[in-house]
C-alpha cells in the first residue's frame, strides 16, 4: 500500500510537468502554422491526452477486462465535461464562439447518442449490452468523417490581419525553432503518459484492496487517472490565457475517445457494459447537453464561474451515487 501511495504521488508530479510542457509546445507549434488555439486543442492536443485512454482500454480488452475498458471511456468523457470544463470555467470564464456551439459540441453530443443507443438497443431486446466489431467499425467511419470535416474547416479559418500576422510572426521567433517546440510537446506527452501510468496502476490497486468492482474502477479511478492529462493541460492551458485550447482539447478527446478509442477497441474485442448501466451512459449524454446548453445561456456565449461550479457539483453527485450503490 505504501508504494502504490509513492507511486500516485510521483505519477500525479510526473503529470503535472508533462502538462506545462504540452502546453508550451503545442502553443509554439500552433503560432508556427497559424492555427487557433482551439483548433490545436480539438486535433493534436486531444489526440495526445487521449493516448492514455486508447492503451488502457485496449489493454483492458486484451486482458479479459472489457467491463474495465468502457468503464473507462464513458467514465473519462463524464470526467472531461463536468470537472474539466466546470473546473477551468471556475478559474476563467469559457467564452464559446457560435461556430463551436453550432459545429463542434453537437459532434460531442452525437457521440455520447450514438454510445447510448449502441447500448440501449440490444437491451431493450433483452439481451446483453455490448459494443460489437461492427459498432466498433463504425465509430471508426464516424471518427474519418469528423477527422476530414476537422481538416476542411482548418483550410477555410480566416487568415490573420497584418497586424496580427505580424504580432504572431514575432511570437513565433520568440518561440524558437520548430524542432525544439516538437520535442518539447513530445517530452511532456512522455512524462504524461508515464505519471498517467502510475498513477493508474497505483490508484487501481488501492481500489482493487477496497473491494470495487472492474466497471466501478473504470468509471471513477482509470476515468480520472487517463484524464489526468486533460486536467492538467486544461487547467495549465486556462491558467496561461488559452482557454480556447482547453475547449478544444475537451471537445476533441471526448470524440477521440467515442470513436477512435472504443472503436479500436471494439474491432479488437467485443466489448460488453457488464456494470455499466444505462443511467452511465444517460449521465453521458445529459452531460454533454449541459455543456451545449450553458453555452447559449448567455449573449456572450460564456461558461460562467457559476455554471463551472454547477457542472463540478454534478459530477460529485454522480460519484456520490455510484458510491452509495457499492455492492456489499
Amino acid at each position: 500500500m505504501l508504494l502504490s501511495i509513492l507511486l500516485l504521488i510521483l505519477g500525479l508530479c510526473l503529470i503535472l510537468a508533462g502538462a506545462n510542457f504540452m502546453t508550451d509546445g503545442s502553443v509554439a507549434i500552433a503560432k508556427r502554422f497559424g492555427m487557433s488555439d482551439f483548433l490545436i486543442g480539438l486535433t493534436i492536443v486531444a489526440m495526445m491526452t487521449s493516448a492514455p485512454e486508447l492503451v488502457v482500454s485496449i489493454t483492458g480488452a486484451v486482458n479479459a477486462s472489457p467491463e474495465m475498458a468502457i468503464g473507462n471511456i464513458v467514465g473519462s468523457n463524464i470526467f472531461n465535461i463536468l470537472v474539466i470544463i466546470g473546473l477551468t470555467a471556475v478559474i476563467s470564464p469559457i467564452i464559446v464562439t457560435r461556430g463551436i456551439l453550432v459545429n463542434e459540441i453537437p459532434l460531442v453530443m452525437l457521440s455520447s447518442i450514438v454510445l447510448l443507443i449502441m447500448g440501449c438497443a440490444p437491451w431493450l431486446d433483452g439481451g446483453a449490452m455490448t459494443v460489437t466489431r461492427v459498432d466498433g467499425l463504425l465509430l471508426l467511419v464516424f471518427f474519418a468523417i469528423f477527422m476530414r470535416y476537422t481538416i476542411a474547416s482548418a483550410k477555410k479559418s480566416p487568415q490573420p490581419l497584418p497586424a496580427t500576422a505580424d504580432k504572431t510572426e514575432t511570437e513565433t521567433k520568440k518561440s524558437g525553432p520548430l524542432w525544439r517546440a516538437i520535442l518539447i510537446t513530445v517530452g511532456g506527452l512522455g512524462c504524461l503518459i508515464l505519471g498517467g501510468n502510475w498513477f493508474v496502476d497505483s490508484a487501481s490497486a488501492i481500489a482493487r484492496s477496497l473491494g470495487w468492482s472492474e466497471g466501478l474502477i473504470g468509471l471513477t479511478i482509470l476515468a480520472a487517472g487517463t484524464s489526468l492529462p486533460e486536467l492538467a493541460t486544461s487547467l495549465v492551458a486556462a491558467t496561461k490565457g488559452h482557454s480556447d485550447m482547453c475547449l478544444g482539447n475537451v471537445i476533441g478527446s471526448n470524440i477521440f475517445n467515442i470513436f477512435l478509442v472504443l472503436g479500436c477497441t471494439a474491432t479488437v474485442m467485443p466489448l460488453p457494459f457488464g456494470s455499466i448501466g444505462v443511467l452511465d451512459l444517460a449521465v453521458l449524454a445529459v452531460a454533454s447537453l449541459l455543456f451545449w446548453l450553458f453555452g447559449w445561456f448567455y449573449r456572450e456565449r460564456t461558461i460562467t464561474r457559476a455554471e463551472g461550479a454547477v457542472l463540478i457539483l454534478c459530477y460529485i453527485a454522480y460519484i456520490t451515487y455510484l458510491y452509495l450503490n457499492l455492492p456489499d
